[in-house]
């Protein structure tokens, strides 16, 4: 559990922007994603187990050997399945590229939520970069620092998240592995002015924990990574 009286700066919803937001359109992209901080190697699944609004779930993330290109780039296409109660809940493609630099780009979700029939109810908060004036944004700075923010997906009214670097020395212990050397950031969007959420990133393996702190009632760890 994360010591609140130890991360008292991140406690708020606003952060300045001491890291300039880079445009997409004049970076150079590579193939693969292989930033430490968040490394996609085809074939890899991580599992998360956590819960939501009080309810146990396990969060399933693949990354696939699909590619989609997206205003020219081609990215690395990553399924995220929900369970909540043992049952699908929600699936999600994620569409994420590297640039030349190193910095990890998000460039879309297509995201459905489910009811117990397996029908869609619900498509909110998918996007595409370049569609309806939506705009790729920074998932993960190639040499995270103390202070950074960066805006992470733009899609006006459905997607505004943002995030900022809080600490490259954080302390994390979950069920699968443990560091005294994790990357904490604090995410947030105006969407929902009221919600603040931390993330712990271990190098060479990439998100290890996540948390709602303010606002909300979610939690994950990571229990499990596969490689096929």
């Amino acid at each position: 559990m994360i010591a609140a009286a130890s991360l008292c700066a991140a406690c708020g919803s606003k952060t300045d922007t001491r890291a300039r937001q880079p445009r997409a359109t004049t970076a150079k992209f590579v193939v693969g994603v292989r930033n430490p901080w968040f490394p996609l190697a085809a074939g890899t699944t991580f599992v998360y187990t956590g819960e939501k609004d009080g309810h146990a779930g396990r969060d399933v993330v693949l990354v696939t050997g699909a590619t989609k290109t997206i205003r020219g780039v081609r990215c690395t296409a990553v399924d995220d399945r929900l369970y909540l109660r043992g049952r699908l809940e929600e699936r999600t493609t994620d569409w994420y590229a590297q640039d030349g630099a190193g910095n990890v780009w998000y460039f879309g979700e297509a995201t459905a939520e489910l009811n117990r029939a397996g029908h869609v109810t619900s498509r909110e908060g998918s996007w595409l970069a370049g569609v309806q004036g939506a705009q790729p944004g920074i998932l993960m700075p190639a040499h995270p620092t103390v202070g950074q923010s960066f805006r992470q997906e733009y899609y006006k009214g459905q997607a505004e998240d943002h995030f900022a670097v809080v600490s490259v020395s954080a302390s994390v212990v979950v069920s699968y592995t443990a560091s005294a050397h994790a990357l904490l950031t604090k995410e947030w969007t105006p969407l929902e002015p009221g919600v603040l959420d931390h993330k712990l990133y271990i190098r060479g393996i990439g998100l290890a924990k996540e948390e709602t702190i303010k606002g909300g009632d979610e939690r994950w760890e990571l229990s499990d990574v596969l490689h096929r």
